[in-house]
């Protein structure tokens, strides 16, 4: 007895016909009938009535339908088992980070589970969060470490790492400096240096400006935390980031942006259809983060 025969008998009971049984297995209707009578030889029943252009079961066929619809399953199973063993033994994981995110317990996690998983090829790439999540949507990326505004993206599992505010950068000099506090309102009154759209706090500062009902005035767009920073300290604009990135710079004053309802996070997401492999490296990226 074979699985494919137990295929094309499951496929016959389910379509009541030979032809369309045969069209959805992907063989030839004289292939199929074969096979089925094989299978009757080997049961010593037979299992299809066919005696009219409707293939039906007969009460051997009955009794046998669901166990070899459970042998099926069982099979299948057994094969994804395998492949998740083979996941881990073997294979490939493409992660992808924010551009010029320097995250250092997230390549603590990628150093041990190569320690531990050898075989399993990491590969790194780096894009703005709105690039990372198509890829990640798409399955171009197994998981990626993004920015998002507010909430983590649907469709998709996740592990928020940072829920934040943002903060306004200035010089030691700038008339926002001696403040404790800004709101959005005093910070669009001078020009501003931020990330480029489709990044995680660009998003945020955009749509915290949107509910307001300002325009902000952006001065220069920069890839890297670090690059709006130093804009910011030679007096190009007020730089707009993280708070926790905004601490990273000590010749700035970084203020925090009150009465800004939405948050900042920092995100990994990944596929909810994803390999043994890739649900290891996220608990190592969990326990990497939060022990």
């Amino acid at each position: 007895m074979e699985l494919r025969q137990l295929e094309y008998f499951v496929a016959v009971a389910e379509e009541a016909n030979f032809t369309r049984a045969a069209e959805r297995v992907n063989i030839s209707q004289s292939g199929i009938s074969a096979q089925i009578r094989a299978l009757e030889r080997e049961v010593g029943a037979e299992l299809v009535d066919r005696s009219s252009r409707v293939a039906t079961l007969t009460v051997a066929g009955k009794a046998a339908v669901d166990h070899a619809r459970a042998a099926l399953q069982s099979a299948a199973a057994l094969q994804r088992s395998i492949d998740e063993v083979n996941s881990l033994v073997r294979g490939r994981i493409d992660v992808g980070m924010v551009t010029a995110c320097t995250v250092t317990p997230l390549f603590d996690a990628l150093a041990d589970f190569h320690t531990d998983y050898p075989g399993v090829d990491l590969a790194l790439a780096e894009g703005n969060s709105d690039e990372l999540i198509s890829r990640v949507r798409a399955g171009g990326l197994d998981m990626a470490l993004v920015g998002t505004a507010a909430q983590t993206p649907e469709g998709m599992d996740s592990l928020v790492i940072v829920r934040e505010g943002l903060a306004a950068c200035v010089p030691p000099g700038h008339p926002l400096a001696p403040a404790t506090g800004v709101s959005l309102g005093e910070v669009c009154a001078y020009r501003v240096v931020c990330l480029p759209q489709g990044t995680g706090i660009r998003t945020v500062f955009d749509d915290a400006c949107a509910v307001a009902g300002l325009v902000a005035d952006i001065a220069m767009a920069a890839s890297a935390p670090a690059a709006v920073a130093d804009l910011a300290a030679r007096g190009m604009g007020v730089g707009i980031l993280s708070e926790s990135m905004a601490g990273d710079f000590t010749d700035l004053v970084a203020i925090p942006i009150t009465g800004v309802d939405i948050d900042a996070l920092l995100a990994l997401v990944w596929s909810t259809r994803s390999s043994a492999a890739v649900r290891e490296l996220v608990s190592r990226v969990r326990t990497s983060f939060f022990g």
